[in-house]
């Protein structure tokens, strides 16, 4: 695994339920960096308000670089998902990893819930369906090459394949890119360039969670829209959490 151990990081302990408590939807970060989960969070409550509650997993990488980051991370998502769900105020789940790892699993246990079933979006499943809205050709830029293969297939996965134009990278190695936000940014800006000028393009995804900050800042650069993982998940979410007129939720 090129992902760097962490075990000194948990998340929030279990809460019994309050019926008095509000309501919240828990974006669960899958990697171990409480600074990460800060700031997505952050991006979240932009859309969302501020009934965002940001968890972070309580072991695993720093980084998901690799597929079997991506695998470790699973278990606990799952773990973490089911701890908000035990708390009784959790109105929805936020997978905030672009692989969106554990989120088959915990659709499967929000499905069981003697509560009825909470909304679960993932931030990669959310950006590529927004991209590819209306038959749309889209790009995905990234900063993971050790993840191109999972993130392919996870596009044919959607059904997506036939308007996906391909995976541009950016240079340089991931964890040195994310601890300097202007080489990240201008090297994401490149990607995305190579993704609408060579590939053709008509909207990209960023890909990752932990580039959400450089996400939002480039959209404001390009006429071809850039989607931005953590934005395209909450209004997913908004509208799944929104009644539809004659229905009852």
């Amino acid at each position: 695994m090129r992902g760097t151990a962490d075990r000194g990081v948990h998340a929030e302990p279990a809460a019994s339920a309050d019926p008095d408590a509000a309501p919240t939807i828990v974006l669960i970060n899958p990697n171990t960096s409480t600074d990460t989960t800060a700031m997505m969070t952050a991006i979240a409550r932009r859309t969302l308000g501020p009934s965002v509650r940001g968890v972070t997993v309580a072991r695993g990488p720093r980084m998901l670089t690799d597929p079997d980051a991506l695998r470790a991370a699973a278990p606990e998502v799952v773990a973490a998902g089911r701890r908000a769900l035990v708390s009784g105020t959790c109105r929805a789940l936020l997978v905030a990893a672009f692989g969106d790892p554990g989120l088959a699993e915990l659709r499967a246990l929000t499905l069981a819930s003697s509560r009825g079933p909470v909304p679960v979006v993932g931030i990669g499943e959310a950006a590529v369906l927004e991209a590819a809205a209306s038959g749309r050709q889209f790009g995905i830029a990234t900063t993971t090459p050790w993840l191109a293969g999972s993130i392919v297939e996870r596009v044919a996965a959607l059904g997506l394949s036939d308007r996906f134009t391909g995976l541009r990278l950016t240079e340089g190695d991931p964890q040195a890119l994310s601890a300097d936000p202007d080489a990240l940014r201008e090297s994401l800006a490149r990607a995305v360039q190579e993704c609408v000028v060579r590939d053709g393009a008509r909207a990209v995804v960023i890909g990752g969670g932990p580039l959400g900050e450089a996400a939002e800042s480039l959209r404001a650069r390009f006429e071809t829209p850039v989607i931005a993982p953590i934005p395209a998940a909450c209004r997913r979410l908004a509208r799944l959490l929104t009644p539809t007129p004659g229905t009852s939720r």
